[in-house]
């Protein structure tokens, strides 16, 4: 995020606003569960219903807030600290993070085909997947939550950010938000001796940081989301459940689907069985191109 570079220094009291529209339905309960469990202590939140964070683009730093705009489809934007042309940019993360382009008529057309899925399509259509404001932020939080639950996962990345990233100008923090979440740099040549995670999870994160910062790996959507997976599980830590988590929320590969996932393997299984690896990735063919859609129904809706 750091290497934007704003090409006009925004005033002390910058202050824009920004209606965001989308195609209706949205699900905004659904991002409301699943980033507020998963926000990183100090950097966002959720506040009832409006999201909120922190950001820094070149040498301004500051908050934003997003929430739905009554009476018309869309989201309602606030940034406090930035230039117009880093506004702009700002604007299109938070699309990408709330997967405003997507088109929930096609989704839910081709998903509500399955029988499995036919009910909660037809509960929460307008079900997006969650994307990323920071794709690097989003990864790094991908790999601590390997093999640990989401609360145990959301207490390590808090920990990260207090111990590595940077703390706001005490003229841009509001409230929670008080810090930026470490960048690659950082994390490339952090000490994470007395961090309290796995050498081999430690290790992986600054493997992908180095990559990262060298500019050797761009995330981002590819061709094919094969591309995406198999220049992932190339690097260390990285399985095929860390490559396709990533691809789908960090890279907008919108046909991404960790075949091995616990929740998805409970969800098509029967008789209170796991599914298997194997027939996990055959259910799911009937659903490209918007696997990862299928994916966030089999996670929110209880079988």
């Amino acid at each position: 995020m750091n290497r934007h570079r704003s090409t006009a220094k925004p005033p002390p009291d910058a202050r824009s606003e920004v209606l965001l529209p989308f195609t209706p339905p949205l699900d905004w309960a659904a991002f409301r569960e699943f980033l507020g469990a998963r926000a990183l202590s100090g950097v966002e939140q959720f506040d009832g219903d409006t999201y909120q964070r922190s950001f820094s683009f070149g040498g301004a730093a500051g908050t934003l807030s997003v929430a739905p705009r009554a009476g018309v489809d869309a989201l309602e934007l606030v940034v406090e600290g930035a230039a117009d042309d880093v506004v702009t940019e700002i604007a299109r993360r938070v699309r990408q993070l709330f997967d405003l382009d997507a088109d929930p008529a096609a989704i839910s057309a081709k998903l509500s085909r399955d029988p499995r899925l036919r009910r909660a399509v037809a509960q929460r259509p307008g079900l997006r997947v969650p994307g990323a404001f920071e794709p690097f932020e989003t990864s790094v939080r991908a790999i601590l939550g390997q093999q640990v639950s989401v609360a145990a996962a959301t207490t390590l990345a808090a920990r990260l950010v207090h111990r590595f990233g940077r703390p706001l100008p005490a003229d841009a923090a509001r409230g929670a938000i008080t810090h930026l979440a470490p960048d690659a740099a950082t994390l490339a040549r952090a000490d994470f001796s007395a961090f309290g995670v796995p050498q081999r999870r430690a290790d992986a994160i600054q493997t992908f940081a180095r990559e990262i910062d060298s500019g050797r790996l761009r995330l981002g959507p590819a061709d094919r989301v094969e591309t995406t997976v198999e220049r992932l599980v190339e690097l260390p830590g990285f399985g095929p459940w860390t490559a396709h988590y990533v691809a789908m929320r960090a890279c907008g590969e919108r046909d991404a689907f960790p075949a091995g996932d616990l929740g998805v393997r409970r969800a098509l299984g029967k008789g209170g069985e796991l599914a298997r690896d194997a027939e996990s990735e055959r259910r799911s063919q009937r659903w490209r191109p918007y696997r990862a859609y299928a994916v966030m129904h089999l996670w929110m809706t209880p079988p």
